[in-house]
């Protein structure tokens, strides 16, 4: 494991493993949150957005979490083992608002500057619709890459625990 995507809902926590696994292996971490995000919640272009995921991937070793489906493709094709969190859609729910409220005001660590914790609907909304309106595709494109990537897919809290101690 070197180039490791970790995807996932809102709230699955993508973040907190890709630290962990930071930790662990000793690779840099890369927040797309933090990457494609401007003070105010302004969101870089799209083109922006490949041109920043194209010149992570060329890096030797990396982690990065996060979804953003426009540069899902730059990221899975890279990776030598992709990291799905298919937790419940209760379970992500909890964590965002739980986080709301750790950091209401405050910019979190996996985030950019200046993005300050705030409760966004539409957010929870995307949580909510995650299994049907994301997970397929998510899905299929796993099954097509696990004959040539390392394809892990957890879908408990109990997995993710399992999975970080079973690293060396």
């Amino acid at each position: 494991m070197k180039k490791i995507a970790i995807i996932g809902s809102g709230g699955a926590g993508k973040s907190t493993l890709a630290r962990d696994l930071s930790e662990k292996l000793a690779i840099d971490v890369f927040h797309l949150d933090a990457l494609f995000w401007q003070p105010n919640w302004v969101l870089t272009s799209r083109e922006k957005q490949r041109e920043i995921q194209m010149q992570l991937v060329t890096k030797e070793q990396w982690i990065i979490d996060g979804n953003y489906g426009g540069t899902l493709d730059i990221r899975l094709s890279a990776a030598d083992t992709i990291i799905f969190l298919d937790l419940h859609r209760i379970i992500c729910i909890y964590r965002a608002v739980k986080r709301v409220i750790q950091y209401w005001n405050r910019t979190r660590p996996d985030m950019a500057e200046g993005c300050n914790e705030r409760f966004d609907w539409i957010f929870f909304k995307w949580i909510w619709d995650f299994p049907k309106a994301k997970r397929p595709e998510i899905v299929k494109k796993l099954a097509d890459l696990s004959t040539e990537k390392n394809v892990i897919v957890l879908t408990t809290l109990k997995e993710v625990k399992e999975f970080l101690n079973s690293i060396a």
